[in-house]
C-alpha cells in the first residue's frame, strides 16, 4: 500500500496559472488550506512536492537527500544565476566553489561595504537637496552599483552605472517573469556577462591591476579541484554572483523606508538606539517583507518523510515566504516587530530569507551578513542623517508579482541634512 495516501494533493491537472496567480501566498494557501507541512502539485507537465516549515526546512537542506542540480529552470538561470553557477552545484565541486564565496564575505568585507554605503549615501544627498523628488529604490539601486562595483575592484564609468545597475534589477526582475520582462532579464544578463568577461580577461593578461584582496582578482585567478582556471564565461557568471545582489539590496532598503513610515515607534527607537536595535528592525524587515518567494531542489535518492515517499529526481520547492511567517515559529507573524528579535534563539531552519542552513557547506546565501551591514549602515543614514516628507504616493506592494516592491519605489520630497 502507498504511503502517499496521507498527503494531499492539488486536484487541478497544472498549478502553473494559480502559481503566478497567487504568487508569494501560493505555497502558504494550501498549506493551511490542507493542514499540512507538504501536499502534492503539478507543475508545467511534472509532479512536484511544495514543503513548508522548520522541520521542512531541515529536510530540504540535507545534502545526503536533496540536490541542487537539475532544480533551477533553465529560463532562471538564464536571467538570475547564470549557467553552471554555484547555486546549481553539489558536492565537493560545490563546496570548493562555496568556499570562494565565503572568502569575500568575511566580516572585514562587510564592514567596508556598509563604510562604503555610508559614503556614497552622504555624496548622492548633495545631488538631493535642491531636487522636487527622489525615488528611494532607484537611488538605492545606482549606489549599490557602484559601491559592488569599487568593492570588488571593477571599473566603473560613472556614465555607466545607471544601464548597469538597471541590468542587474532586470536580472532580478525576471525570477518570475513570462514575455517581455523576461526576455529584457536574458538581454540584460547578456550584457553584464559580455562585459565582466572582458574585464576577467583584461585581469588576466594584466591590462587592469587588481588588488590581490579583491573579489575581481580572487574570482579570475580561481582554480578549480582539478587544477584548472574558471573559463572566463564561469568566472564571469560568478562574478556577477557577487555583484548582483549586493545591487538587489536596493529592494530591502526600499522596504527598510516603507517600515520606518508605517511604523513611527520603531523609527522613535532607531533615533536614540544602539546598534541591536538597528540589527532588530533589519532582522524583521528581512522576516516581514517579502524578498524570495520559494526555493527549488530534486531529491537525490528515495526516503521517506511524514508519511510521504520522496522519489529520486522529483522536484521540490520549499516555502520561504510561509517559513517566515509561520504562526508555530512567529507570534503574530504578520505583524511588524523588531522585538521579537531581542533575544531570540533561532537556528539554521527556521528564519530563512536568504535560504536556510549553514553557508560554508551548504546552500545558504553566504552574503547575508553583507545584506544586513548594508541594510544597517542605509538605514542609519534614513534615520540619523537627513530628513524628508513622504508625499502621497502607491505605497502598497502586490504579493503575486516575484519579486515585488512598493508600487512607486518610495517617494521622498523635501530631503534636508539633519544638524545634531
Amino acid at each position: 500500500m502507498s504511503m502517499n495516501k496521507q498527503v494531499p494533493h492539488e486536484k487541478t491537472l497544472d498549478n502553473t496559472l494559480a502559481l503566478w496567480q497567487e504568487g508569494y501566498l501560493f505555497i502558504k494557501n494550501r498549506i493551511d488550506q490542507y493542514q499540512s507541512d507538504l501536499f502534492e502539485m503539478n507543475l508545467l507537465g511534472q509532479k512536484v512536492i511544495c514543503m513548508s516549515g522548520e522541520q521542512a526546512a531541515k529536510i530540504f537542506y540535507d545534502p545526503e537527500r536533496f540536490k541542487r542540480n537539475g532544480a533551477a529552470p533553465k529560463r532562471v538561470q538564464k536571467t538570475l544565476f547564470g549557467m553552471g553557477a554555484v547555486q546549481t552545484m553539489d558536492d565537493e565541486e560545490h563546496i570548493h566553489r562555496k568556499l570562494l564565496f565565503m572568502s569575500l564575505m568575511i566580516p572585514h568585507h562587510q564592514k567596508r561595504l556598509a563604510e562604503l554605503a555610508m559614503e556614497k549615501w552622504q555624496v548622492s544627498f548633495d545631488k538631493w537637496e535642491g531636487a522636487e523628488k527622489v525615488i528611494l529604490f532607484d537611488e538605492a539601486k545606482y549606489i549599490l552599483c557602484r559601491i559592488a562595483c569599487d568593492w570588488a575592484g571593477v571599473p566603473l564609468l560613472e556614465s555607466e552605472v545607471r544601464d548597469r545597475a538597471d541590468d542587474f534589477n532586470a536580472m532580478v526582475d525576471a525570477f518570475g517573469a513570462v514575455g517581455p520582462q523576461h526576455w529584457k532579464g536574458r538581454r540584460a544578463r547578456a550584457r553584464v556577462e559580455e562585459w565582466i568577461r572582458g574585464v576577467i580577461e583584461d585581469v588576466r593578461t594584466g591590462k587592469i591591476k587588481s588588488s590581490e584582496d579583491s573579489p575581481l582578482h580572487a574570482i579570475a585567478f580561481h582554480r578549480e579541484l582539478n587544477g584548472n582556471q574558471l573559463d572566463t564565461k564561469m568566472a564571469a557568471v560568478e562574478l556577477i554572483n557577487v555583484l548582483r545582489p549586493i545591487v538587489a539590496i536596493s529592494t530591502f532598503i526600499t522596504f527598510s523606508a516603507l517600515a520606518l513610515h508605517e511604523h513611527p515607534k520603531c523609527k522613535e527607537k532607531l533615533l536614540v538606539g544602539d546598534g541591536n536595535v538597528f540589527e532588530m528592525f533589519v532582522q524583521e524587515v528581512r522576516r516581514y517583507y517579502p524578498f524570495a518567494p520559494f526555493i527549488g531542489a530534486r531529491v537525490r535518492k528515495d526516503f521517506i518523510w511524514n508519511q510521504y515517499e520522496f522519489k529520486e529526481e522529483m522536484l521540490v520547492l520549499l516555502d520561504i515566504y510561509g517559513t517566515n511567517h509561520d504562526s508555530r515559529i512567529w507570534e503574530n507573524p504578520y505583524e511588524f516587530q523588531p522585538e521579537r528579535f531581542k533575544e531570540r534563539k533561532g537556528n539554521s531552519f527556521d528564519f530563512i530569507p536568504q535560504g536556510g542552513g549553514v553557508p560554508d557547506r551548504g546552500h545558504r546565501c553566504p552574503g547575508e551578513g553583507i545584506t544586513i551591514e548594508i541594510m544597517k549602515a542605509s538605514l542609519d543614514f534614513l534615520v540619523n542623517k537627513i530628513e524628508f516628507d513622504v508625499p502621497d504616493q502607491k505605497l502598497s506592494y502586490s504579493l503575486v508579482k516575484m519579486p515585488t516592491l512598493p508600487e512607486s519605489g518610495f517617494v521622498i520630497s523635501n530631503i534636508k541634512r539633519k544638524l545634531r
